[in-house]
């Protein structure tokens, strides 16, 4: 029966996103950037790291669709590489900030009391500092690198899907099912696990769908700056740092990755307003 109901609920919410073309659109688009990801290696027209001085700052050709860099290595090549990163920055680090922040705001909206006002206090001192800014001081700590930026992320980001934890979690610990389940002794853990945090994840779904973007973007901006992925490998905030000193006389070599960032973004933001729309019961026919 509880499968029966969650394929019904998934149909609903499914049916209803399809009726936003844009998130449907957003939807194909990441899915082809997931696609490009998982098998950029294997498409890649040339390895990301190969060089030919003598083709340097190419223009667009049918060798070279998207030209070269001041080595001579392949754009189109090191943009679908490099996909695997800045993707790779966004899903991991929103994971490592949703299973924290998801534990902390479930149990502070369960138990309530001064649990509920500890870790509230303590996310008050957490983000009076910018999320960005907190990743790049914990990335200038740990060092650069792929990891330590998606460490950083991580924890920049917490707070955020913690206090959306604890609010929906206000809203469902009272209904009759948590009662119920008290009623035959379950333990705290298992109705968090199994009553409070299954239903209290419509709008962290959406938290997650967006942050996704906000990680991808933030990660470009550390790269861009030096704390993320370092050369040679490809990750397009790299790839715009890389181009910055020759953005007048070469502007492409900048605005191939930007682009990269803007669509996988922008996609995610859109995706996240069409699954909002789809969970929100208010707006359902």
């Amino acid at each position: 029966m509880e499968k029966k109901h969650k394929q019904s609920r998934f149909k609903d919410v499914w049916r209803q996103l399809r009726k936003n073309k844009l998130a449907v659109v957003a939807l194909v688009v990441l899915v082809l950037l997931l696609l490009v990801a998982i098998f950029g290696p294997l498409i890649a027209p040339y390895p990301y790291a190969q060089q030919n001085p003598r083709a340097s700052y190419a223009g667009s050709s049918a060798e070279h669709w998207l030209g070269t860099d001041k080595l001579g290595r392949d754009i189109l090549s090191r943009l679908i590489v490099g996909a695997r990163y800045s993707l790779e920055m966004g899903v991991i680090a929103v994971a490592i900030a949703s299973a924290i922040g998801i534990t902390i705001g479930a149990i502070a909206g369960f138990y309530g009391r001064w649990v509920d006002n500890l870790c509230m206090r303590l996310l008050d001192i957490y983000q009076a500092v910018p999320m960005l800014l907190l990743a790049i001081t914990l990335a200038a700590i740990l060092g650069p690198s792929l990891r330590n930026a998606i460490i950083a992320l991580g924890i920049g980001m917490v707070p955020s899907f913690a206090r959306l934890m604890r609010a929906s979690v206000l809203t469902v610990r009272e209904k009759e099912y948590v009662e119920a389940a008290r009623a035959i002794n379950a333990s705290d853990a298992r109705i968090i696990a199994k009553h409070i945090v299954p239903n209290a994840m419509a709008p962290i779904m959406v938290e997650i769908t967006m942050g996704v973007g906000s990680c991808i973007l933030a990660g470009a901006a550390l790269s861009f700056i030096g704390l993320g992925v370092q050369p040679p490998t490809p990750e397009w905030g790299s790839m715009i740092a890389e181009a910055r000193d020759v953005m007048r006389e070469h502007p492409t070599l900048a605005l191939y990755p930007g682009i990269c960032v803007m669509i996988s973004v922008l996609a995610c933001n859109l995706l996240g307003d069409g699954l909002r729309d789809a969970l929100d019961p208010r707006l359902k026919n």
